[in-house]
């Protein structure tokens, strides 16, 4: 019998063995003995250095430590900052949503409201089209609009702060990009001989986008629409509104614009 029990009493003390070992494997916390400061500076030289993932981690170390006060905010809206940078867009919009619903009187919440815009607005996009020649207004304006929501609010709520400058070009962008988004449907339907199409599209965005770049080209579209159905009157209409409201207009001698950069280049 005292075999058998020895090495039920063996196979205990290797499995204790086994949880020590475990145990005492078991990652460092290297904060344990910071200050929330030394946290907080830490975290910033790794966001500066590009190390986004460790900056998150203390980001995150620093809200449970020091819960509750400005340093804790500060803490989770530049962690929102740094998994935008790290390739998580969707994550720091969420991060920003919690921040701006907990502490709505915060000091940095016209910066919160800032970087949502810019997430959404994603300045990226302007490099990689510049590579691709396509044009920002070809993409889905869900977050255009979206962004235009954030700058907005920033400007109506905060039009002393220091990020209201850049948010107003931004929007100027914003809006620009949304009418040419129209008229470039209104473009397509048109190539396709959908000329009735063509003509509300670009309705739209004349009627919508009043005084953008974009209206000239939404005008010729229909002028070249009725053209192109006979209805020769509603023809001459809209080519004297585009006379009228774009007398120097190159469209009715040069046609549709074929070259030249994009109109959005301003990034």
């Amino acid at each position: 019998m005292f075999p058998a029990k020895l090495s039920v009493v063996c196979a205990w003390s290797l499995t204790g063995a086994a949880l020590l070992a475990g145990c005492s494997s078991t990652t460092e916390d290297k904060t344990a003995g910071l200050s929330p400061n030394a946290i907080y500076a830490d975290a910033k030289d790794e966001l500066s250095s590009g190390s986004y993932e460790k900056a998150i981690t203390l980001f995150e170390k620093l809200e449970g430590r020091a819960a509750g006060t400005p340093l804790a905010q500060q803490a989770q809206v530049d962690k929102a900052y740094a998994q935008y940078k790290s390739g998580e867009p969707a994550q720091a919009i969420a991060t920003l949503d919690r921040f701006m619903k907990l502490h709505p009187a915060s000091p940095a919440l016209d910066y919160a409201l800032y970087l949502k815009g810019i997430i959404n607005f994603n300045d990226d996009l302007s490099m990689f089209a510049s590579i691709t020649r396509q044009d920002l207004a070809e993409r889905d304006q869900k977050a255009s609009k979206e962004s235009f929501e954030s700058f907005k609010e920033l400007l109506n709520r905060f039009p002393a702060s220091r990020y209201a400058p850049d948010a107003g070009l931004r929007m100027t962008y914003i809006v620009n990009s949304l009418a040419q988004s129209e008229v470039y449907v209104a473009r397509y339907y048109f190539d396709r001989g959908a000329f009735v199409a063509a003509i509300n599209r670009a309705q739209v965005a004349i009627s919508d986008y009043q005084g953008v770049p974009a209206v000239e080209e939404a005008l010729y579209i229909i002028v070249k629409s009725y053209d192109a159905l006979g209805m020769t009157q509603l023809r001459d209409d809209a080519k004297r509104v585009l006379e009228k409201n774009y007398p120097q207009t190159l469209y009715l001698t040069r046609g549709f614009k074929t070259n030249s950069d994009p109109w959005w280049k301003l990034w």
